[in-house]
């Protein structure tokens, strides 16, 4: 039923979003108006797992299968940069969006994954299975998984794995300033 200004009812919500919220520690919040980060569990996972099955049995969707295995690299990659990157960014970073901070997925698993796509937490908006199919949910958590543990940082330093753009102004300001060290040590040589 919830409790006005304290918390919503868990009356349909399912096995879904009680798991993700405990899972990834966005439950319980220390007040009501706070954004719901990731954080270590409250419960240990026997208490989770018992407490997703009780809000469950209230009825609503269950806890997807995902299979990474079962999904393909390319089609997660392009799926990813199409519907999460502008908020995700393309490594998975996370970000910062008007009205909320944008988590990291280094730690997500394929499940929560998942959980997150079909539940859109807080701000983040939800796709069902008519906008990505089981193959598409499965490829999109191989991608993630993938990128966000062990990111292809060929070419240079990762700077954070911020994307070419911020790492090119990083590499702007190096060159001016280095430009200017040698325009200056030129300028006073000529005096």
């Amino acid at each position: 039923m919830g409790v006005e200004h304290q918390g919503p009812s868990l009356v349909g919500v399912g096995g879904l979003a009680a798991d993700f919220e405990l899972s990834t520690g966005r439950m319980p919040l220390a007040a009501p108006n706070l954004q719901p980060i990731r954080s270590d569990p409250s419960f240990s996972g026997a208490d989770i797992r018992r407490l997703v099955a009780y809000i469950a049995s209230l009825g609503g969707p269950a806890i997807p299968s995902i299979d990474p295995s079962r999904g393909s690299l390319l089609e997660g990659r392009d799926l990813f940069a199409l519907q999460c990157a502008g908020c995700h960014q393309i490594s998975g970073a996370g970000g910062v969006v008007t009205g909320a901070t944008v988590p990291a997925l280094d730690q997500a698993t394929p499940t929560q994954i998942g959980e997150a796509v079909r539940l859109g937490p807080y701000l983040m908006p939800r796709f069902g299975p008519e906008q990505l199919d089981q193959h598409q949910l499965d490829s999109i958590a191989l991608y993630v998984t993938q990128t966000t543990r062990h990111p292809d940082d060929a070419g240079g330093l990762p700077l954070g794995h911020l994307g070419p753009i911020p790492e090119g102004m990083v590499a702007w300001l190096v060159a001016m300033g280095a430009l200017l060290v040698v325009a200056r040590m030129t300028g006073e040589r000529a005096s």
